[in-house]
């Protein structure tokens, strides 16, 4: 086994924790307390090779491994994970094209975000439907040469800025996963309908919105696979997604940890830095071993996929453990700062508001325990 970064993914670290600290950090309260996407710092990223990390060379991608895509994820993800998810749900919304499209649709579909900074969305989750996804209602009925798509969509990242939206509907709600389809939709098609901005606790900078599809025609080509492909293309797209959320929470924890130990040799009581004190080095102590942990996880899913091996469990472990450290993490940052941890004035507070959304999003901390269990008991 071999933990060392050869040269150029050292580089790789170092350019993505650069970019996160003199253009994401200096930047994150700003638009924490405004909510407007910061489209500028966004496409500063883009040309720097830190989006679309999925799209391979033969389309105008960079060429990353998985091992890469984390690394940059994580860098990113230590500037604002507001930010991050912005241009995480890209490679979410790309990855179904890269693996179920066919050589046109991806020439098609991929290539575009190689040549201009395009935004993204991944339409999965509805207002009644998000853990349970083979429950999805939103239909796809065929129609000519076109499909129609009606349904609603939530909480679809970027849907306000979008270009391309990859949808997922059913033919048969009844089929459950097997009904399901994978279906990509260019914005401005008739009958889209976009909701207003949601109002969130945290990722208050990332654009999150309901949506409508009223009978929008598509065409048949615009079709991912077969009818019926779309919840192994999910599935397959979500081992891929799991280590980069996963990731983005590493490095959340990562950045709360920094700041409570910088402040902790500050910060001085009954004469002395409170890093003197044991109850606060048992902390510091505690936050560390998470971070590690959670870096060992992530780097081995990665390596995984990166090797053509099925990472389904170890994906599961890597988030359900990122995400639930970045929580108590960030929770024991803003105790270590005390009453100043709670003002806006000081950072931890808007990490702590951000971590809980990763226990959330991209299949809950308890989905994640549930996939765990299945993947245990059906090798068994």
């Amino acid at each position: 086994m071999d933990f060392s970064y050869n040269t150029e993914q050292q580089e790789i670290r170092e350019q993505t924790l650069k970019f996160a600290r003199n253009e994401m950090l200096p930047n994150a309260s700003k638009f924490d307390q405004s909510g407007e996407m910061p489209l500028e710092i966004l496409k500063n990223a883009w040309e720097l090779g830190f989006v679309n990390t999925c799209i391979p060379q033969e389309y105008g991608g960079v060429g990353f491994t998985a091992g890469d895509t984390v690394s940059i994820t994580e860098g990113l993800a230590y500037g604002c994970m507001g930010m991050n998810t912005i241009l995480m749900a890209n490679d979410l919304a790309l990855l179904p094209i890269v693996i179920g499209g066919t050589e046109e649709q991806k020439k098609k579909f991929l290539t575009p975000f190689t040549e201009d900074y395009k935004i993204a969305s991944f339409c999965l989750t509805e207002p009644g439907n998000g853990s349970d996804a083979a429950g999805i209602k939103t239909t796809i009925k065929e129609d000519g040469d076109s499909y129609i798509i009606n349904g609603d969509k939530m909480w679809i990242t970027n849907a306000g800025h979008a270009d391309l939206f990859v949808v997922y509907g059913t033919f048969d709600p009844n089929l459950k996963h097997k009904g399901i389809s994978a279906i990509v939709v260019e914005a401005g098609t008739e009958g889209i309908e976009v909701g207003a901005p949601e109002k969130k606790m945290g990722h208050r900078c990332s654009d999150t919105r309901g949506m409508r599809f009223n009978n929008v025609r598509v065409p048949k080509e615009n079709m991912l696979g077969k009818p019926g492909d779309g919840w192994t293309i999910a599935m397959k797209t979500l081992d891929h997604s799991r280590p980069m959320v996963a990731a983005s929470a590493l490095g959340g924890a990562q950045c709360a940890y920094d700041h409570a130990v910088k402040y902790s040799k500050e910060r001085t009581q009954f004469g002395k830095p409170i890093s003197n004190f044991q109850a606060i080095q048992f902390m510091i102590a505690n936050m560390a071993m998470k971070i590690e942990a959670s870096r060992l996880l992530i780097s081995k899913a990665a390596w995984m996929l990166d090797n053509g091996i099925s990472n389904t469990k170890v994906a599961s472990y890597a988030k359900a453990f990122a995400a639930d450290s970045c929580m108590e993490i960030t929770t024991d940052a803003v105790q270590i700062f005390g009453g100043y941890g709670y003002s806006t004035e000081y950072p931890v507070e808007k990490l702590m508001r951000d971590a809980k959304l990763i226990q959330i999003y991209e299949g809950t901390s308890q989905i994640q325990r549930m996939v765990i269990a299945k993947e245990i008991f059906s090798r068994h």
